[in-house]
């Protein structure tokens, strides 16, 4: 290949053309493919079906751009900036390499985002591979169907198709990546929030184990949503759309109405306060479905059965994942005593009052926050303690993130992203991380991720030797890095 013209890779579909960022062969010069098909575009017959592999194709494909994605229309300012793509073909994959000719093969990380299993996609600017290119390692993003499209119940069709896309995926990372410079041996999945989530699904599966070999978990949440309850949500959206509840019922309704319709669907007529706490009593309303084939039992459980044990495991979260949402209540909760809240949501007396005496610095801010701490250590926090202790000696790090936003004033979801990416000079950073986000934290962060990538072990204790212990990211001068006492204040939910 002429390293002065754009770099073309011959993939085992066909040969794809992409191009360089930087001079080829400079320092921290880098080549991207974009958008090249994992999966033929799932619709016509093959909607709501399993992932068919691409027709091969001889010509050179053009792989410059960003390909279609499941997430549709303008979501407005989002937290990450995520941009909705249109087009059939959404089951792709990006590729950024230091130099597809180069050798020996490179660490390979695959990268599921986030968006709670119903938004998101792959075509962001924070997960653009170029510093872990810098730092030799091979990147890939993927995309997958969302929503009712990926995780809905229809008579006649596989269940979890979005789970059936994350595989088909790495199966494709498996038969090409080696001619993009990377090494099929050493393959990390990693993933936030929802891509968190998955992680720790595929993580579970065993029929998923030989498709990679370490496993990154940010902000993980878990889909598990079992199979009764999915059914209920899908065949109310059958009713509401007017169709049966069945593979050509579905197939009759325009993509436009499923989407929606499927955010009252997930509600199964909940309102008011119900309808509001539905994610904190029942988890996700979309996402992976416990349904007795691919995914046999809830992921802690399979966990604690040894599933995924070989695998080294990193997983954490950020101390406030969503409790700005309730910034604008501040004022209006002031008055309110939290514990009276808090008994709305955790009926338990024992785990409300172990819960509330843990946080009593939390309390100290107000009711907002300590609700806002709730909300996140349900979904988020117990969750990593959860799987932590459920592995036993299986090789798990834990970390946790506390540096405080100035423009948000939290340590939220999502905050953490672009300083494990290292690219905190993205314009987008700014709205979520203010103007002068910490260097120095990201590079710390990016070296840990690195060094877990390329060797298992991002450099602190292991949890299994040190219950308890996690690296604490943007912790305050006068505390240690690392603390045997990070998850303590959501011990009694986990």
């Amino acid at each position: 290949m002429d390293s002065a013209a754009s770099p073309i890779v011959t993939t085992a579909k066909g040969p794809v053309r992409g191009f360089w960022r930087g001079r080829p062969g400079g320092d921290g010069s880098s080549a991207a493919f974009l958008g090249i098909p994992f999966a033929q575009p799932p619709v016509g017959p093959l909607r709501f079906a399993a992932p068919v592999p691409p027709e091969p194709w001889t010509e050179v494909r053009d792989a410059t751009a960003y390909g279609p994605t499941a997430q549709r229309g303008d979501k407005g300012e989002t937290l990450i900036p995520e941009p909705s793509i249109p087009g059939a073909s959404i089951l792709n994959v990006n590729v950024f390499t230091p130099d597809p000719s180069a050798g020996p093969a490179l660490p390979v990380m695959v990268w599921i985002h986030g968006g709670g299993y119903v938004d998101g996609s792959p075509a962001s600017e924070w997960y653009d591979g170029r510093a872990f290119n810098r730092d030799g390692v091979v990147t890939v993003s993927v995309s997958y169907r969302l929503g009712f499209d990926g995780f809905g119940w229809i008579d006649g069709a596989p269940s979890n198709r979005g789970v059936r896309d994350w595989i088909a995926a790495l199966e494709w990372v498996q038969e090409n990546i080696a001619a993009f410079g990377g090494d099929p041996g050493r393959v990390t999945i990693a993933g936030q929030s929802a891509g968190g989530g998955a992680v720790l699904t595929l993580l579970a599966i065993p029929t998923a184990q030989h498709l990679f070999h370490h496993t990154i978990s940010l902000s993980g949440a878990l889909g598990d949503i079992p199979r009764e309850r999915v059914e209920a949500r899908s065949r109310l959206l059958a009713e509401l759309a007017g169709c049966t509840p069945d593979l050509d019922g579905f197939r009759s309704v325009p993509e436009k109405r499923i989407l929606q319709l499927q955010p009252k669907a997930a509600l199964l007529g909940a309102t008011g306060v119900a309808a509001a706490t539905d994610v904190l009593r029942h988890g996700l309303p979309w996402g992976p479905v416990v349904d007795g084939d691919l995914i046999e039992r809830p992921t802690v459980d399979a966990l604690r059965g040894g599933a995924g044990a070989g695998k080294p495991l990193l997983l954490g979260a950020a101390d406030d994942e969503f409790t700005m949402v309730l910034d604008d209540l501040r004022g209006r909760l002031r008055l309110i005593p939290g514990s009276w809240l808090l008994a709305r949501v955790l009926r338990d007396r024992a785990t409300r009052r172990a819960y509330l005496a843990a946080n009593r610095p939390q309390r100290r801010k107000g009711t907002a926050a300590l609700l806002g701490r709730y909300v996140t250590d349900v979904v988020f926090r117990s969750l990593v303690v959860r799987v932590a202790e459920a592995r036993a000696s299986a090789p798990t790090w834990a970390y946790r993130f506390a540096w405080v936003s100035p423009a948000r004033g939290w340590a939220l979801h999502c905050l953490d992203v672009p300083f494990w990416f290292d690219c905190l000079d993205e314009p987008h950073v700014a709205r979520i991380a203010g103007d002068a986000p910490p260097q120095s934290l990201a590079t710390a962060m990016h070296a840990a991720a690195v060094s877990f990538i390329r060797d298992g072990d991002p450099g602190w204790p292991l949890w299994s030797l040190e219950p308890g212990t996690a690296r604490v990211f943007g912790a305050a001068p006068a505390d240690p890095p690392i603390s045997p006492t990070a998850y303590d204040n959501a011990l009694p939910l986990a």
